[in-house]
């Protein structure tokens, strides 16, 4: 039988050991690339979901209604709907005017004596009265022509390339006409071209 000494029992054993850790090494080299291409796939996928969460909130974003944007389109359509307001209150009066002529009536009769003519008492009784109801509804018609006017040449002081909703050019064009023609109504009563006072004589 033979006899190993130790340095070949040594060299054995540091051979055997040496030829473990290659096969340790081997496996984990195997593994590793296994692991990597896991990882990259993971990334990727996240990659893709970030982008498919981003393509979502684009199209919500293009869905979402104008108005709900914020944008200036609302101010204008507010304010085409107040000139046209403003332009019938104009033609069909307003608590303002009433109160003003009935303050205007009362006046009158406090400082027309009971020996005055018959033409100074309805001037003074009547004529004020009327004249006042015809300069508030003047003053209403003045304000819709205005909002009307700046509601429409409004988008040449915007952001270019935002033409202004059709409805709403509608609705300030309706303000300004309603304003016109309060207006001309307003001062030819105020001039008694129109329903001017009762002769007297």
């Amino acid at each position: 039988m033979g006899t190993k000494t130790v340095d070949e029992a040594v060299d054995a054993n540091g051979t055997e050991a040496k030829s473990d850790e290659e096969t340790v090494n081997a496996t984990k080299t195997d593994e590793a690339p296994d692991a990597e291409v896991e990882e990259t796939g993971n990334a990727e996928a996240e990659d893709a979901e970030d982008r498919d969460d981003l393509d979502a909130e684009a199209l919500e974003g293009a869905d979402t209604p104008e108005a709900e944007k914020g944008t200036p389109g609302v101010g204008q359509g507010a304010a085409a709907v107040v000139s046209a307001g403003l332009g019938v209150v104009s033609l069909t009066g307003s608590w303002v005017a009433t109160v003003a002529a009935a303050r205007e009536t009362l006046v009158g009769q406090l400082g027309t004596s009971s020996t005055a003519s018959v033409a100074k008492q309805v001037k003074e009784v009547y004529g004020d009265a009327w004249a006042t109801t015809a300069l508030v509804g003047g003053l209403f018609a003045l304000a819709a022509l205005i909002v009307g006017v700046v509601v429409l040449v409004r988008p040449a002081f915007g952001a270019p390339g935002k033409p202004q909703a059709a409805w709403i050019k509608s609705v300030a064009w309706a303000g300004v006409s309603l304003g016109v023609i309060g207006l001309v109504l307003a001062v030819a009563k105020y001039s008694d071209i129109i329903l001017g006072l009762p002769s007297t004589s």
